[in-house]
């Protein structure tokens, strides 16, 4: 694979050695040494050929491990392709292996735009590809992937699984010499993804998925993390969780809907998937159309109901009940100013980066409440409504919006995050994107006397707000 490295001038192609006495190369530009690169993972059946749905892609970082020679690091040593093809750098070790072989396809496509003028058919076998994290031997992705309490950092994983959706949703819209059509693919919608076992980061991981539905401007890609652990060496077993993405197409100058490339199942596994796939996406259209109803009568009993508890805290706090607090005393925020690094391929903010920073502001309101460290159990239908561009001012806000304590020992934190994009200079603000994650807390700390409060809402906006989530779960 060759690699680039940013010069103050122009960006050259580094020489590559292996000395036969070193598997790691060293890289030399001219007169100045660069760090080693440490390959995370390389399984490519031909180390020439380009990037194929058969091979896993390489993970490549340039952090140091502790037990190595402390040498300076090159902040530009892992630029490797022209800028007008790489996108911000704020990504992890196997996101920028991702753009790595999404900018080798969009080489072809800026240099052969119109290259593409029909329409093909393809397999979900053509798009499938993987990525396999080393955890168990390489330290220093397990260090970049851990948490203070030496698990998964999910965010992270969620971040991973945006970029591979993209890269094979790519790889669906390219034709049989590698060019791409002109047209801009954004994720519009993440299904509820839920954790089906615990993800260690000490054992070898993989994620993998292909394009499993297509209609005429989206498409479904389907995406599947396993772990083989030695509680769970069967593979049938080694499913962790599975996530489907839906990618829209959009002409890159019009911005109307563009038509995609139509999908051929060939086995009848890939049949069965591509007739869930219509399946959820049938239903996301009934979803839509009954949102736009109003809240019938009946619901207005369960909002007094609701209400009620909340009404005592706002109009006689002395008389509250000790084991219940409101929704906005349990509020947590952070903002940010979206950065040219934190870009995508097309110069907007990179979707996994939004489903992270939410992710991890969503664990900390959970911990902040429980007083625990919280264990990530699922994640919500998410929607991208607004686009976030470079410049913009992003506010997440989180709060707590409801529990569940019908288990005394595995209870459950339903924890609400909502991104505002923010535009000072015009004086709005629009929310772009709403998550929605569940919490619980270890049974030890359940057994040590830890209490977990019933949380009410205070208005009837808020109360509304738990029953179209209550009554979402319900339906799932």
């Amino acid at each position: 694979m060759p690699i680039f490295a940013v010069n103050s001038s122009s960006f050259s192609r580094v020489n590559t050695h292996f000395p036969d006495s070193v598997n790691q190369p060293t890289l030399t530009y001219k007169a100045q040494t660069f760090p080693q690169i440490r390959t995370f993972c390389v399984k490519r059946t031909n180390p020439n050929a380009e990037f194929s749905a058969s091979n896993d892609i390489p993970i490549v970082s340039t952090v140091s491990g502790p037990i190595q020679t402390s040498q300076p690091i090159d902040a530009g040593s892992s630029m490797r392709k022209p800028i007008s093809l790489w996108p911000g750098m704020y990504h992890s070790p196997v996101t920028n292996a991702l753009w790595e072989a999404r900018s080798s396809m969009f080489e072809k496509s800026f240099a052969e735009k119109d290259s593409q003028t029909e329409l093909v058919a393809k397999t979900p076998s053509m798009s499938r590809t993987s990525i396999a994290y080393k955890f168990s031997s390489d330290y220093i992705l397990r260090e970049q992937y851990k948490n203070p309490w030496d698990e998964m950092r999910m965010g992270k994983l969620l971040e991973d699984l945006d970029a591979l959706a993209g890269t094979i949703s790519y790889k669906h819209c390219r034709n049989d010499d590698g060019a791409t059509r002109p047209i801009l693919l954004v994720t519009a919608s993440v299904d509820k993804m839920v954790l089906k076992k615990p993800i260690r980061v000490d054992f070898d991981l993989k994620i993998s998925g292909a394009v499993t539905w297509v209609g005429r401007s989206s498409m479904e890609i389907q995406m599947e993390v396993t772990q083989s652990t030695p509680d769970s060496p069967d593979s049938s077993d080694s499913v962790a969780l599975v996530a489907n993405f839906t990618f829209v197409a959009r002409d890159s100058k019009t911005g109307k809907s563009a038509p995609l490339n139509q999908i051929l199942p060939e086995t009848e596994h890939e049949k069965l998937l591509w007739k869930e796939a219509e399946e959820r996406n049938k239903m996301r259209k009934q979803k839509r159309v009954a949102e736009k109803k109003d809240v019938d009568n009946r619901d207005e009993d369960r909002l007094n109901t609701l209400l009620a508890e909340g009404r005592v805290f706002c109009d006689m706090p002395a008389l509250a009940h000790r084991d219940s607090i409101l929704i906005r005393d349990t509020r947590h925020e952070n903002s940010l100013m979206c950065q040219p690094q934190q870009r995508n391929i097309h110069g907007r903010i990179f979707g996994g980066f939004l489903m992270r920073k939410a992710s991890e502001l969503a664990f900390s309101n959970a911990y902040a409440f429980a007083g625990a460290a919280p264990c990530f159990m699922e994640v919500d239908h998410v929607d991208f409504f607004k686009p976030v561009d470079v410049g913009n001012f992003l506010r997440f806000k989180s709060c707590v919006l409801y529990t569940e304590l019908e288990n005394p020992m595995k209870p459950l934190i339903n924890v609400e995050v909502v991104a505002h994009v923010t535009r000072p200079e015009l004086r709005c603000s629009e929310v772009s994107n709403k998550f929605y994650f569940t919490f619980t807390v270890r049974p030890e700390a359940m057994k040590e006397g830890l209490k977990i409060r019933n949380v009410v809402p205070a208005t009837e906006e808020e109360a509304r707000r738990v029953l179209e989530r209550m009554d979402a779960e319900r339906s799932q």
